[in-house]
């Protein structure tokens, strides 16, 4: 018979054996092998920390924990973790046990419940999606065990948490799928607002830098903007909290200074195991300050090559900090309805990372939510990867001639990335895919079905397919690769609805292809 209890300092070595048994010496968390750290994990007032008994054979075989207050204002948001088992003991239900143990423990003393389930071992997802989680985002290269590994985030909502929570988000277009998944996954109407004319916050000139000390804390608590109103960046901590809290947690901030007086500074941490550092706090008295001090943090960590990633959790209701994220290489990862309390409301989050190393995303087979939530996160980190050369390549395009460097972003991160084999068709005649193919490496073959011989060729940096992408019609050609190609493609339902939120891109693109015709027509002697 197996009954779920609280762990007592005596179930301290079986808590250890179980790590043992199940990560070997992969485990990142040293306290989990160490005796001493067992023991204050089992008597903090922050966590709750069960163990499964099998009372036949006197024997621990399971144990799991729940960290409550993870955010910086008692936001009543815990983490669903370190959930364990013996190998030996496995798929006997001993996991849903713990779970369903650990929801009715904490359940009245939350109201959002996160989880990260390891990409690699499909079970904790099994578990948590049939406990009432929902899939909400796919977090990348989060800890380090033998290899890095992915996690996908999901989260369950309690009490008054989405009653409570600010309807209407405003979301940048690349926000959007990912934040009306997460939504419909949680039971909510997709809601949100695309907002696609925010501008990145500037950064401002002339400004210097220096880490915080007890000398500037009393400056910098003065400053509102970011702490105590407008703020746009959450996390576990805030600067009232103390320079001894701060120092305990080891983090950091980053101040801005114009002359001698401070003028904003952003807070974080860094996870030495692995090599993560996470923003929790941006205080700033204007957006130049803000921009500056994002601008110079992700620039030392890139130059510093110590770092993997970056983390930020930012308010779905500030599109202008997230275009600001996403200039700087920062992508959505994940959407968290109602995860902080803010004022008199909850309101989502857009987690955002930025990666300093390639995306590395192996995975056994994911539920169909989690799968869906991958098809979503998985192509901008793909594309990410390649953006500077979908740039370039549309660039040199003439139907993309006359958009400025920011219009040409745009254009390029609603591209996504195709690989075609040697001999394979990229486009077939007749074929109604209504894409647009820009040969990024490679090259192909044009073919017609009323020639046997081939009528042109296309290389790196042309395009295929421009009249199906706008007009909606059939290819009019078959083009085979000649070599492996890579391609980025612009599906004619991309292009659209790109067009609808950035008219000025599509009235430049549709001015272009009219050139493009009437010089067409007039080398064919049919123009007035």
């Amino acid at each position: 018979m197996i009954t779920i209890r609280d762990a007592t300092i005596r179930d301290a070595p079986a808590i250890r054996d179980i790590f043992e048994a199940t990560y070997g010496h992969d485990y990142p968390y040293a306290q989990f092998y160490d005796l001493d750290g067992i023991a204050r994990l089992i008597y903090s007032d922050h966590q709750v920390l069960l163990v499964a008994e099998d009372t036949d054979m006197g024997q621990v075989v399971g144990t799991a924990s729940v960290v409550l207050d993870i955010g910086a204002l008692s936001d009543l948001v815990a983490e669903f973790g370190r959930l364990a088992v013996l190998p030996t003991a496995r798929k006997g239900g001993i996991g849903r046990l713990l779970m369903d143990e650990r929801i009715r423990r904490v359940r009245d003393r939350l109201h959002v419940g996160l989880l990260d389930a390891r990409l690699a071992h499909p079970y904790s997802l099994r578990i948590a999606e049939t406990s009432g989680f929902a899939a909400v985002g796919l977090l990348p290269l989060q800890m380090q065990m033998q290899q890095p590994e992915s996690f996908c985030l999901l989260a369950q909502h309690f009490g008054d948490a989405l009653s409570l929570r600010r309807n209407h988000p405003h979301v940048i277009p690349e926000v959007c799928a990912l934040a009306q998944l997460a939504l419909a996954h949680c039971g909510l109407a997709p809601d949100v607002i695309v907002d696609d004319t925010s501008s990145a916050y500037p950064s401002r000139e002339g400004l210097t830098v220096r880490e915080l000390t007890t000398e500037g804390y009393t400056s910098l608590v003065r400053i509102e903007r970011g702490r105590v109103r407008h703020r746009e960046i959450f996390g576990p901590l805030q600067l009232h909290q103390g320079m001894f809290k701060l120092r305990t947690e080891q983090s950091q901030y980053l101040l801005a200074l114009d002359g001698d007086r401070i003028v904003g500074a952003v807070g974080w941490n860094r996870n030495p195991v692995d090599r993560m550092l996470r923003i929790f706090e941006l205080i700033a008295l204007d957006d130049g300050v803000a921009g500056f001090l994002l601008t110079g943090l992700e620039r030392a960590q890139w130059e510093d090559g110590q770092t993997t990633l970056m983390e930020v959790d930012v308010s779905a209701h500030a599109p202008r900090m997230q275009r600001t994220l996403l200039e700087l290489g920062f992508l959505p990862c994940a959407y968290i309805p109602a995860m902080v309390f803010s004022d008199v409301e909850r309101l989502d989050i857009v987690r955002m990372v930025r990666l300093f190393v390639p995306a590395d995303f192996s995975a056994t087979t994911l539920s169909p939510r989690a799968q869906a939530v991958a098809d979503v996160v998985l192509p901008l980190f793909r594309t990410r990867q390649v953006l500077p050369q979908i740039e370039r390549a549309v660039t040199a395009l003439p139907l993309f001639q006359g958009l400025d460097p920011e219009q040409v972003r745009r254009v390029a991160s609603a591209c996504q990335i195709a690989h075609v084999a040697q001999g394979e068709a990229i486009i077939r005649e007749g074929g109604d895919d209504r894409t647009l193919f820009v040969l990024l490496d490679g090259s192909a073959t044009v073919q017609r079905s009323d020639t046997q011989h081939a009528v042109g060729a296309v290389c790196a940096g042309e395009c295929l397919g421009e009249m199906s992408l706008l007009t909606g019609e059939p290819h009019s050609a078959t083009a085979i690769a000649a070599q492996p190609t890579e391609a980025a493609t612009l599906t004619h339902a991309e292009f659209s609805a790109l067009a609808r939120v950035r008219p000025d891109i599509g009235l430049q693109v549709f001015r272009n292809l009219a050139v493009g015709l009437g010089r067409k027509l007039s080398r064919s002697g049919t123009s007035d």
